[in-house]
C-alpha cells in the first residue's frame, strides 16, 4: 500500500509540472506585467520541464519579470526593480524552508534593521499583472481582461512621511502598507469594475 501512495504521489507531481508551458509562453506572458519599453530587456524567471525555479532569460535593463505559477489558477506575473533583488530572493528563499508569511516578514525585518538585508535606497517599483482563469491562455500566451496591481517600495516610510493614507478611501486610490517597516509600499490596486 505504501508504495501504491508513493506512485500516485509521483504520478499527481508529473501531471501538475507537465502543465508548464514552454519558455518562449512564460517569457511572453511574464513582461506583460513590465513597462511597455522595458519588457525587450528584462530578466524572467521561469520554471523548466522539471519545476525547478530558474532564469529562463538573462536581462539588459534594470527589470527583474517573474512568470506565471503554472500550479495556480488564472494568470498572475510579475515584474520589479532590480533593487528589490536581494528582498525577493530572501522571501523565495524563506518560503522555500517552508516558512510562513509572518515568519518571513518578521525575519526579513531583524535583517534589514541589521543590514545584513540590503534594501533600495529610492523608491523601487513592482507591478503585478493578473486574469482570471478563463482570460489566459497558457497554450498560446494570450491574455484579456488582465488587471495591474502598483506597489512601489519605500521601506522605513510611514503615512506621516508620506501624506498617504493608511487605507484605501475609493478605488484605485494610493496608501500605504506596513508603515515604519522595511516592507512599507505604496499600494496602488486596481478598479474593479461590478
Amino acid at each position: 500500500m505504501k508504495y501504491l501512495y508513493l506512485l500516485f504521489a509521483i504520478i499527481q507531481s508529473t501531471v501538475l509540472w507537465s502543465q508548464i508551458p514552454p519558455a518562449e509562453i512564460q517569457i511572453k506572458t511574464a513582461v506583460l506585467a513590465a513597462p511597455e519599453d522595458k519588457r525587450a530587456g528584462a530578466m524572467v524567471y521561469g520554471y523548466n520541464a522539471k519545476g525547478d525555479f530558474v532564469v529562463l532569460r538573462k536581462g539588459t535593463n534594470e527589470m527583474i519579470c517573474l512568470a506565471d505559477n503554472p500550479n495556480q489558477k488564472g494568470l498572475s506575473v510579475s515584474c520589479y526593480h532590480k533593487d528589490l533583488e536581494p528582498f525577493m530572493a530572501r522571501g523565495r528563499e524563506l518560503k522555500d524552508a517552508g516558512k510562513t508569511n509572518k515568519e518571513i516578514f518578521d525575519i526579513r525585518e531583524v535583517e534589514a534593521k541589521s543590514g545584513k538585508l540590503e534594501m533600495p535606497k529610492q523608491a523601487s517599483n513592482l507591478q503585478v499583472y493578473s486574469a482570471p482563469e478563463e482570460a489566459y491562455n497558457a497554450t498560446t500566451g494570450e491574455v484579456t481582461k488582465g488587471s495591474f496591481r502598483y506597489v512601489v517600495y519605500i521601506p522605513w516610510a510611514t503615512a506621516a512621511s508620506t501624506g498617504l493614507p493608511t487605507k484605501p478611501e475609493v478605488p484605485g486610490m494610493p496608501w500605504i502598507m506596513n508603515p515604519g517597516t522595511h516592507r512599507a509600499h505604496i499600494m496602488i490596486d486596481p478598479i474593479t469594475k461590478d
